[in-house]
Order: structure tokens, then C-alpha cells, then sequence
């Protein structure tokens, strides 16, 4: 074997160890044969790796709520993440592969968004529950997941037949099973264009006797509907509470509505056709309701688990229980283990300099809310700051940009007339439709995105904590005057495994009294593992529609941990994190108290996207003043 191929071998094998310990890791190394055949495949192969960024943009262009792409064992999707293989040999070419890869993607998206798992409502049951009342369970799976996954290509031949024409091309050489009379009436059936999961179900019954299958095609994968219940679940609780806080926040504001209030939905199209489907409208007292984009999202989530959008969704406040919270009504159980990235929380490469090479799936991030406090620090703030404050105002009402309406956008306030028009006359020509079908209404001058890193580990007790908080109010008073979009997260955690993420204020999060309270409440956590918060925040900044994204990092030193992610190793990782946030199109900007921050921030961050305010007592005063420097 030449360098390059040992090299590989020696980094598969410490993959192997990272993930399943040190016996597994010494059958790698053993290994030596079979790692040298994969390694002639690799000529053709196309790995995931390579590929992720794509089909993230893929999946994410297709519609419906963001998924993860994450490497697996199996094809499938919990409806929230889905797994990929982390190589596709299987053609002898590699844009085979990486249509299969394309292909796999698509189809496991369809079973999301075409209704795979979707209920009726909350009382209707689990598809797990449908196929394990049959005498032999693992047979009625199978047959369903071959059916489905006919159903399943029709919807993806009407909506993306670019894709379709790429996908037959796949199998045109390949030689399918005559299929008995059953199978192609039933085929016939599921794959009308209104055809649901409960077509496929009716004919699953027809063909449970038929001793027949047919071959399993390349893009079918694994059904695991246990584990989509699972993540399923605990999404459907999550999504309704917020939904009901919401609505309890509107109902409480006395110039909207008073608690007697009653809230419904006017439209709900219940079709699986993608024009319709998503067009919902909510209204209270008669008077229709302006949706943020963070509800309008929960609907449409919604509208992915039910055929219709559950009553207990619109009880404000929560008077109700939750859908599927009864213990009746919770997802059977699965006897498979779960898989290695739980839907709790998001799960990110590290960078290990010694190896040259990524840990895989090496920390777990979780988002939680900071905890909010009574204490009036904004109102203490803006009172000691009295003449900066005025002075902010001016300086930043100046800075303000006018108002333009945006053709061709993702979302918007008005219909895009000349879009349309070309819309229509690409699906009547076959091709796939672009979904920028909008106008809309934005300060184009300060086209900003930009989300303030807050640095919460426990080295920032007292002077240093006070002066973040108060430099956050001065900050949220500025950017909205600007009208930029902005977020803030607090970041600490303790180990690998145990990465935290403090939300304070979203990016569709109003300036209220609830992210005030956040601000009030951030206080000293425990450590400070910046690259796996880095990737996160590069990621959530990525599905925000702006000219500039910043990152802008408020810290007092450098990168530390308590499992030895500390000095050279923390400070490579937070580098390569970095990195990979300008390749993504975010320009990352760090503002220290650290003394000792010219020792590593240049090269963590560069020289020029640094800066050191020495004294903490001048921090307030200076982070505005830097923001504004950073965006003007």
C-alpha cells in the first residue's frame, strides 16, 4: 500500500474506536484485506462527506420542516434527521452514485412530506400499530415498505420529474421479477395521484397472501416506524405547547383580544398537493391573525403529522393536553436500539489536529431557553447608560436603510407576478419549479443577519457577567433600530456528550419583555467548547435569507473544557470551525476581555477579526460601537 492508502486505514480504524471501543477498533486494523478492496471501490465511490453540504441545500430546497442529514448503517428518517450511507459504491461511475445518493434523499423526504407516518388525527393509530397486527409483523413491513415505496416514486415523478428521469435511468438495466396480477392492480392503485398512506394500507390487506415481492429498489432503504413515532411524539407535544404559549401571549395583549377570545382555523387545505396544503389562515374575534414565521412553521409541521390541524393545537395557554401526551396514545415501543443521534439534540464533527482528520459525531449539542429573571437589569441598564443610549440612537437612526421590494423570494407579503409566469411555463415543459414565487418588502441597504455568541461558562462570574448583560441591552437597542435580524445564544456545557446552547432571543423572537428577562437571567454555567456551538450557529445562520451574516463572539477567553479539549487541540478546532463557517458565507468576529487573546485570536479568527477591549467596565460602551463599525 503507498502512504496515502496506510494513512486511510490508520484513520478508519481510530473512527472505529472513537465510536465503538477498543476491541472493534483491532478487528479494523486486522481488517487489513477487506480495507484494501473498499479502498479500490473508492475510485467511483462518492461519500457522504463530500456530498452532505449538497444534499443539505437539496433536502432543504425540496419543502416541509428542516431536516438533518446524518451517516447511518441504514436509509431512513425518523422524520427529523435522515440517515444516509457514508458511501455509495454501487455504479461504476460516480454521478451514478451521487444520483443514488440524490435519490435516497428524495424518497426519504417523501416519506415525510407525502404522509408516510402521518395520522388522521391524534386518537387514529401509529402506522407501527396497522403492521403489527398482522399474524407475522416483519412480513406486512416488508410488503408495506415495497408498496409505499411505489406510491411513494409517483409523487416524486409528479413533482420532480427531473429527478424521476434520473432514478429510472438508475434501473433501466436492471431486470425486475414478472409481478402477479395482485401486485400490479395494487400498484395500479397507490400510485394515483390522490393516493394516501391509507391506500397503501387498504391494498397491503389484499396482498398479505401474495407469496410475491418485488426487488427492493436501489433508493428504498429501511423502515423504522418506531423510531419516527418516537421522535414523532415528543415533536408533537413540543409543537403544541409552543403553539398554545403563543396564542396565550396574543390573547393577553389588550389591544388584540381578551381571554374569552375564540381561536380557529379559517382555511386548512388538507391535500397533499404542495399549492394547497400549505395555505392555513388563523383569525380571533373575526379579525384575522399576522403569523410570525416561527408559527407559521409549527402549522405546517402540523400539517406534516395530521391530515388536519388538531384542535388542542388552538387552545390557548395549554388548556388542554397535548396531541398523543395520554400514555394510550404514545408510540409503541421499539426493539431496535435508537440510533446514535438522538432527536434531543444535534450531533457534530470535532476537528483532532494530531490526526489531520474529523472525530465523527464526536459532541452532542442541545438547544435549551436560558432561564428568565425579574431582575430589572434593562431598565438599570438604560438608566446608567443615559447619554450613551441617546447618543447610540443617533448615531444608529442615521445608519438606517430604505424600504425595496425583493422579486423572486422564498416567502414574502406579495405574489410575483413575472414568476409565476415563468413558473408555469417550466412545469408545462417538464422541468422542476422554482419555489421563489414571492415579493417582498425589506430594508435592502441593510440586508444583516447576524447572531451574538455569548460566552456563559463559568470563568465570566461577577464583573464579567454584569458587563455581558449590559452590553447585550445596549446592543438590542441599537440593531433595532437598525432593523437587522439578529439572534442571541449563550453557549457552555461540560464535555463532549453535554454541549449546551442557551437560547435568548431567536431570530423571529420579538425585543419583548420575555427576551429581556432571558437577558436578565444569564448567569455563569461551566465550560467552554466553542467549535461544536460554532458549527451549530453556522448551520441556523445558513436558513437565513441575508446579503451579510455575521458571527460575532462575545468572550473572555480561550477555548476550554473539561475533558481536555483545551490549549492546542481547542484551539485547532475552534479554528477549523471557523474556517468552515467563512466557507459557508459567515464572516465570524470575536470581542474578548482576554489579555492573552494576542497570543492565540489571530489565529484562530485572523488579525483583522478580532478585537480586545482591555478594561470590562468599557465593554458596554464598545460593542455597539464595534457592531456598528462591523456593518457600516
Amino acid at each position: 500500500m503507498d502512504r496515502a492508502t496506510v494513512e486511510k486505514w490508520i484513520i478508519h480504524a481510530m473512527d472505529v474506536y472513537d465510536r465503538l471501543g477498543l476491541y472493534p477498533a483491532s478487528e479494523a486494523f486486522a481488517e487489513l484485506e477487506g480495507f484494501t478492496r473498499n479502498t479500490a471501490r473508492e475510485a467511483v465511490a462518492v461519500t457522504l462527506d463530500e456530498t452532505a453540504t449538497i444534499l443539505d441545500h437539496y433536502v432543504r430546497g425540496l419543502s416541509g420542516r428542516t431536516l438533518r442529514i446524518e451517516a447511518g448503517n441504514d436509509s431512513f428518517t425518523d422524520t427529523e434527521t435522515v440517515w444516509l450511507p457514508s458511501q455509495i459504491h454501487r455504479y461504476t461511475n460516480k454521478q451514478n452514485n451521487f444520483t443514488l445518493y440524490k435519490a435516497i434523499a428524495a424518497h426519504l423526504w417523501a416519506q415525510i412530506h407525502h404522509g408516510t407516518f402521518r395520522r388522521s388525527s391524534p386518537d387514529a393509530k401509529w402506522l407501527s400499530e396497522h403492521l403489527n397486527s398482522y399474524p407475522e409483523p416483519d412480513r406486512a413491513r416488508q410488503l408495506f415498505h415495497s408498496l409505499e415505496t411505489h406510491r411513494l416514486d409517483a409523487c416524486i415523478a409528479r413533482e420532480l420529474p427531473g429527478l424521476a428521469r434520473e432514478m429510472r435511468a438508475l434501473i433501466s438495466h436492471e431486470t425486475e421479477n414478472e409481478l402477479t396480477p395482485a401486485w400490479r392492480q395494487a400498484i395500479h392503485e397507490v400510485e394515483k395521484s390522490d393516493a394516501s398512506v391509507s391506500d397503501t394500507l387498504r391494498q397491503l390487506v389484499a396482498l398479505y397472501e401474495d407469496q410475491g415481492i418485488p426487488p427492493c429498489r436501489p433508493w428504498q432503504g429501511a423502515l423504522h416506524p418506531e423510531r419516527a413515532e418516537a421522535t414523532a411524539s415528543t415533536r408533537i407535544q413540543r409543537e403544541s405547547r409552543e403553539l398554545q404559549e403563543w396564542l396565550a401571549e396574543l390573547l393577553e395583549k389588550p389591544e388584540h383580544y381578551d381571554q374569552t377570545s375564540q381561536v380557529k382555523s379559517l382555511q386548512v387545505a388538507n391535500s397533499d398537493d404542495p399549492t394547497q396544503r400549505n395555505k392555513w389562515g388563523l383569525e380571533v374575534a373575526g379579525e384575522p391573525i399576522i403569523m410570525p414565521d416561527r408559527i407559521t412553521n409549527l402549522l405546517r409541521s402540523a400539517l406534516l403529522d395530521f391530515d388536519a390541524i388538531p384542535p388542542d393545537y388552538l387552545v390557548a395557554g395549554g388548556d388542554g393536553d397535548p396531541p398523543s401526551a395520554s400514555q394510550d396514545q404514545k408510540p409503541p415501543a421499539s426493539p431496535q436500539d435508537d440510533p446514535p443521534h438522538q432527536s434531543s439534540g444535534w450531533c457534530y464533527d470535532e476537528w483532532d489536529f494530531r490526526r489531520r482528520h474529523y472525530r465523527k459525531n464526536w459532541c452532542v449539542l442541545r438547544e435549551i431557553d436560558m432561564r428568565p429573571s425579574s431582575e430589572p437589569l434593562v431598565e438599570r441598564t438604560l438608566e446608567k447608560y443615559s447619554g450613551l443610549v441617546s447618543e447610540l440612537r443617533r448615531t444608529f437612526e442615521a445608519l438606517r436603510g430604505e424600504n425595496r421590494r425583493l422579486k423572486r423570494q422564498p416567502n414574502g407579503d406579495d405574489i410575483d407576478l413575472e414568476a409565476v409566469v415563468e413558473a408555469q411555463a417550466e412545469a408545462r415543459a417538464g422541468h422542476e419549479v422554482s419555489e421563489r414565487l414571492f415579493t417582498q418588502l425589506r430594508r435592502l441597504d441593510r440586508d444583516t443577519a447576524v447572531i451574538f455568541m455569548v460566552d456563559v461558562s463559568g470563568s465570566t462570574k461577577g464583573w464579567i457577567n454584569d458587563a455581558e448583560r449590559e452590553s447585550l441591552v445596549l446592543l438590542c437597542e441599537a440593531v433595532e433600530i437598525l432593523g437587522d435580524q439578529y439572534a442571541i445564544y449563550g453557549f457552555s456545557g461540560m464535555t463532549r456528550k453535554r454541549c449546551e446552547l442557551y437560547r435568548i432571543k431567536r431570530f423571529d423572537d420579538a425585543y419583548d419583555d420575555q427576551v429581556k428577562a432571558r437577558i436578565a437571567g444569564i448567569r455563569p454555567q461551566d465550560y467552554t467548547r466553542m467549535g461544536v456551538t460554532i458549527r451549530h450557529l453556522t448551520k441556523l445562520l445558513q436558513a437565513v435569507e441575508a446579503r451579510t451574516r455575521l458571527l460575532v463572539t462575545l468572550s473572555d477567553g480561550k477555548p476550554d473544557d473539561y475533558d481536555g479539549y483545551r490549549g492546542e487541540y481547542g484551539i485547532e478546532d475552534t479554528r477549523q470551525a471557523l474556517i468552515e463557517a467563512r466557507r459557508a458565507g459567515v464572516h465570524p468576529f470575536c470581542i474578548t476581555i482576554d489579555r492573552a487573546a494576542r497570543e492565540y485570536l489571530p489565529h484562530m479568527y485572523g488579525e483583522a477579526s478580532y478585537t480586545l477591549v482591555s478594561e470590562v467596565n468599557k465593554l458596554p460602551g464598545k460593542v455597539s460601537e464595534i457592531y456598528r463599525r462591523l456593518t457600516t
